[in-house]
């Protein structure tokens, strides 16, 4: 298997558009009224320089093949937690490998280099993984028609 890099996307990355459409097939139906148009522009806005917000993405050579986001807020019924791992995707075919790990581990480092001692994420299915990698159960709720789970991660040693 070639390597596998982690680069920070930047607004202009000719791969915005491929990530923000893997992630709105994918979670798109959570944002109602959203077009993939709409939806690529709110993701370019998330392409920070560093700490909140950023995004990750692995590469394989020149191929994008997942992605992982830090961002202040991801669920609007809970804006008093923040921030947030966010956009968790790699492609089907690439899954497996523990690049999912690597991307969260990445974002993990960033929140706790921007001085933050714990965040966010949500899940409705993927609760397994990450507690294998040191997240905690904090809330189990519906969020937009969707069973879920907000889970939190200590930053601190």
């Amino acid at each position: 298997m070639r390597d596998i890099t982690l680069v920070r996307l930047n607004a202009d990355s000719p791969h915005v558009a491929t990530v923000s459409s893997w992630t709105y097939a994918e979670w798109g139906h959570l944002h109602p009224g959203s077009t993939a148009e709409s939806y690529r522009e709110a993701f370019r806005r998330e392409c920070g320089d560093g700490g909140v917000p950023s995004v990750f993405v692995a590469m394989a050579g020149h191929r994008p093949v997942g992605t992982a986001a830090l961002m202040a807020e991801d669920m609007d019924s809970r804006r008093e937690l923040t921030p947030w791992l966010a956009s968790v995707f790699v492609l089907p075919e690439w899954r497996g490998r523990g690049i999912a790990a690597r991307l969260i581990r990445r974002v993990e480092e960033e929140a706790a280099d921007s001085g933050f001692s714990q965040f966010y994420l949500y899940t409705p299915d993927q609760q397994g993984l990450y507690r294998r990698l040191g997240w905690q159960d904090h809330e189990a709720l519906s969020y937009r028609g969707e069973e879920v789970t907000i889970m939190l991660r200590s930053l601190e040693a």
